[in-house]
């Protein structure tokens, strides 16, 4: 298990250096954000991503995850959707999907993490969002197939799929096991859940993990490990026992005044958690 940063928590800083940093604070993993001001697809060619390739590497990192959630580059954090009325709308998210695996499968990252449909559109039922959001699964898992890389769906508070029970009906319908689940911690803790018993249920989906600290109100604001309520000593033992295999990144966008700050308080929070729950350390004592 690898315990790797978000560079979304470095929208102030260019890719380059978002990496650089990462580094240098004692992550062994980088997740990218698939959108501006970063690896947003369409700004990137092949030297490019040659180039951020050997940066990677040099650096001693592992890709943990290809954040492709947010759209800012075209809309905003959850559009264009997959559930959209707009045919038009839904193909923007189907070829940014299709981009990104290209982009993981060339990095070498098993994974993506992309929205769980989106908002739920005014007078739109469940079952209309859920058959575009299967429609539009059904152009990008073939490719997801044949490059081998998973696109991880990740439940949101708001959006179409929040809770256990959403996700765990939709799923039983994917027939591919090229899609997964991006278990957010905080997200099921905001949803009125315990992580720990919410992993424990959906394990046999997950393919990557976003942690992050919820406060005691469970709003939807992303927080510095220790600063809020979560039980991470509980969610990480838990972890353990089911043999997770996967790696885990830290989300901190709301960190972006401080990233460094705030990637150096999480690693010194984390690290002896990961320690006492018998993972060994995720990164050097910061």
């Amino acid at each position: 298990m690898i315990l790797g940063y978000s560079t979304n928590a470095y929208t102030r800083f260019p890719l380059d250096e978002a990496v650089t940093r990462v580094a240098a604070l004692g992550f062994k993993g980088v997740e990218l954000m698939c959108d501006r001001p970063h690896l947003y697809p369409p700004d990137f060619k092949s030297p490019q991503l040659e180039a951020l390739k050997r940066q990677i590497t040099g650096a001693g990192l592992k890709v943990t995850n290809l954040n492709s959630f947010t759209l800012f580059a075209v809309g905003d954090t959850y559009l264009p959707s997959w559930i959209e009325p707009e045919a038009e709308r839904r193909q923007i998210r189907v070829r940014h999907t299709l981009q990104c695996l290209e982009i993981a499968a060339f990095l070498g990252c098993a994974n993506i993490s992309v929205p769980p449909g989106g908002p739920l559109e005014p007078g739109m039922t469940r079952q209309e969002a859920l058959r575009l959001f299967y429609r539009g699964l059904d152009q990008v898992i073939p490719r997801a197939e044949a490059l081998g890389v998973r696109i991880l769906v990740e439940p949101e508070p708001t959006l179409l799929m929040e809770r256990t029970a959403e996700f765990s009906d939709f799923i039983g319908a994917v027939r591919s096991p090229a899609v997964g689940l991006n278990f957010d911690i905080g997200h099921f803790y905001c949803a009125g859940e315990d992580p720990a018993a919410a992993f424990e249920t959906l394990f046999p989906y997950v393919g990557h993990i976003h942690i992050e600290d919820i406060g005691l109100d469970r709003r939807h604001h992303h927080l510095i490990p220790g600063r809020g309520a979560i039980d991470f000593l509980h969610i990480l033992r838990t972890m353990k026992s089911l043999d997770y295999r996967g790696d885990v990144s830290l989300e901190l966008y709301t960190c972006a005044d401080a990233p460094d700050r705030a990637g150096r308080e999480s690693l010194q929070v984390l690290a002896p958690l990961f320690r006492e729950a018998g993972w060994g350390a995720p990164a050097p004592s910061a």
